[in-house]
């Protein structure tokens, strides 16, 4: 740019250039800015969200390797680069299968967890509908004992009902000391001899 002649000049920068003019995002924000804004150009294209989990993908290790470094003297000063290159390429792809093999086994563990709780839930719920069946039988047998005991006799009912707690039908108290009133536990005879 030593001369202000058009030769000297930027292609960007020229006006007779029909290239649209770089730029360059000043901060996050005007980045987001400029995506958005490209995004909304085109609103009917199809846009690909990766997924958050998804992990990423190496190419496979090379299956014949040409130009096998060895620890030579003769090597050359670009060779420690390529071999810096090559290991890291390695490292990761180690990394990547023992995350794999670490998400694997997580997995397994949460799959195991949960079918545990399933089952364990499944064991209560039987347990709970086993005894609420034995409930339901139980009321069942006392509305049944019930509607047997609305079909004695007065005479029974009486009978039932005057029962002593020693076992002594109170009948047989009242043939013997005259007519017995009940009242609060206490036993009253009359002296009408």
């Amino acid at each position: 740019m030593s001369e202000p002649i058009p030769e000297s000049i930027p292609t960007s920068f020229d006006r007779r250039s029909h290239r649209p003019t770089k730029r360059r995002a000043l901060s996050p924000v005007s980045a987001q800015a400029a995506t958005l804004t490209a995004l909304f150009a085109k609103p009917d294209r199809e846009i690909h969200i990766p997924k958050p989990g998804a992990p990423r993908a190496l190419p496979p290790p090379p299956e014949i390797v040409a130009n096998v470094q060895g620890s030579s003297a003769g090597a050359g000063s670009g060779e420690f680069h390529v071999y810096k290159a090559a290991r890291r390429r390695e490292y990761e792809r180690i990394r990547l299968m023992e995350e794999e093999v670490r998400r694997e086994a997580e997995e397994k563990a949460f799959r195991e967890k949960v079918d545990e709780t399933k089952k364990r839930d499944a064991a209560k719920t039987e347990k709970n509908r086993r005894r609420r069946r034995k409930q339901k039988e139980g009321k069942a047998a006392a509305s049944t004992a019930a509607s047997k005991d609305t079909e004695m006799t007065e005479v029974e009912k009486k009978e039932c009902d005057l029962g002593a707690p020693d076992g002594i039908h109170q009948n047989n108290i009242a043939e013997e000391d005259g007519p017995v009133v009940e009242g609060g536990g206490l036993i009253i005879h009359d002296e009408d001899d």
